[in-house]
């Protein structure tokens, strides 16, 4: 049997905010993403040197690949405070102006979900990542008249899951770069889950490790979860993290070997067993799971498709040979 990887003592202590405990703090400690890190060092060093706040950026792609954490990293390094809104958070133009007029020179601001802002707010924060300038109109009808305030010099940093409901002009208005974090490697995963396990002082097995990065969707946020979870069952069964535990637990999960979970395997079995692999409609698919198409399409067959199992066509969704094999079903996908 493969020797545990032991763990070891650090500063961080495991609090009832582990997401946060699991954050990486330093460069050094954030895994992946290495093109970002280097565009970013590039901006933000040159920043430094002219003494001038950082121009504002835009991080986009799937939920729990370290937006928020790169947020973060980028106020640590340019050593200046960030303020954290969301779009959603954000319902007027008043809540707004609010935000801009308590920064001090020099602050990051970071909203998250960015492409949840309406539009007459966007409107309105044009001319502040601009200009730094804030233009609000006070009164209504002929009596109306527009007072301008002057902003301190700012760094605003977004981030969203959807950039394609960013409107055109408020992409462009993020000189600083718009960058997309890409899926991580099992072998970045696997990394991951190793730093996770010594900040958590957890015993864990090298083909645990491994295990867990496989089944974790190439996501980090989801690396973690999983980690946690099978800590959990671990303790209740008084046992180390071994291969045999990650395995027994990720199947209590509903995870199998491949991060499918039963909602993904659902919406597999429904296309092949009930439609014989396709082409089926989304809507046809949703009808029969009693699920939203719009969870369908933008939670389940992401994932799907990046493995190979699911095919979208002109006339529907078609299960793949490869999916066919995955579930254990005889036959193989239509051919259009």
């Amino acid at each position: 049997m493969s020797n545990p990887i032991p763990h070891t003592n650090t500063d961080d202590k495991e609090t009832g905010f582990l997401d946060q405990t699991l954050r990486p703090s330093r460069w050094e400690d954030y895994i992946g993403q290495k093109n970002i890190k280097d565009n970013l060092h590039i901006l933000l060093t040159a920043a430094k040197e002219r003494q001038h706040p950082p121009e504002h950026i835009l991080f986009y792609g799937p939920p729990g690949l370290g937006k928020t954490t790169l947020a973060y990293l980028v106020a640590k390094e340019t050593n200046t405070q960030i303020k954290v809104t969301s779009g959603p958070a954000i319902l007027k133009v008043g809540d707004l102006a609010s935000v801009l007029t308590n920064l001090s020179s020099g602050d990051i601001l970071f909203i998250d979900e960015i492409h949840r802002l309406n539009k007459a707010i966007e409107e309105v924060l044009y001319p502040a990542m601009e200009s730094g300038t804030l233009d609000i109109i006070i009164g209504k009808g002929p009596s109306a008249r527009t007072i301008q305030l002057d902003l301190p010099p700012f760094t605003l940093i977004a981030a969203t899951t959807r950039i394609a409901m960013i409107s055109a002009p408020l992409r462009s208005r993020f000189s600083g770069g718009v960058f997309k974090l890409e899926f991580y490697s099992n072998d970045e995963i696997a990394e991951i889950v190793r730093r996770s396990a010594k900040i958590l002082n957890i015993d864990i097995h090298p083909a645990a490790v491994a295990e867990v990065a496989m089944r974790s969707r190439f996501t980090p946020r989801t690396a973690n979860y999983h980690l946690k979870r099978c800590r959990d069952y671990a303790q209740i069964n008084k046992t180390d993290l071994t291969h045999d535990i990650v395995e027994k637990a990720l199947v209590l999960l509903g995870v199998d070997n491949v991060g499918l979970t039963s909602a993904d395997r659902d919406i597999l079995k429904t296309i092949i067993t009930k439609f014989g692999g396709g082409p089926v409609g989304l809507n046809t698919i949703a009808a029969a799971l009693s699920e939203e198409q719009s969870t369908i399409e933008e939670v389940y067959e992401p994932y799907l498709i990046r493995l190979g199992l699911l095919e979208r066509t002109p006339r529907g969704r078609i299960a793949t040979d490869k999916a066919f094999v995955h579930m254990g079903q005889k036959g193989s996908a239509k051919l259009l």
